[in-house]
């Protein structure tokens, strides 16, 4: 294989998986913050901790997929079957939490706009 491709697949795989980690600090940090924020505060309905978990859902799904992509990067200079092997039974982990994070994400989602719809329909804010 192309030095010049392998040396080009390791950077972008590297600084993939720092956007990743980026991603998944920053959202841990405001997670964090926003719960010892809202512990802090008398006012937890539920909602409001509900909002934060679903934040930090989000900034995880961010981070699986830009993993993911580092690892179909990484796939493609794996030096042997062996590696191949490994960074696909991580690919497919990754996938199965990223499709199971969605899956609640959406199904919490259509919950609050049912939720919403209820309490328009009643007049309520």
């Amino acid at each position: 294989m192309n030095p010049f491709l392998v040396s080009a697949t390791e950077f972008s795989t590297t600084v993939i998986d720092t956007m990743a980690l980026v991603i998944i600090v920053f959202g841990t940090l405001e997670a964090f913050y926003s719960g010892v924020v809202l512990a802090l505060s008398r006012n937890d309905t539920g909602t409001e901790r509900r909002d934060i978990w679903l934040r930090y859902a989000r900034w995880l799904v961010a981070a699986l997929t830009f993993q993911l992509a580092a690892d179909i990067l990484e796939t493609s200079i794996a030096p042997d079957w062996e590696t191949v092997g490994r960074l696909t039974a991580i690919a497919i982990v990754r996938t199965l939490l990223n499709y199971f994070l969605e899956k609640d994400l959406s199904e919490i989602r259509e919950r609050q706009t049912e939720r919403r719809g209820v309490r328009t329909a009643r007049g309520e804010k």
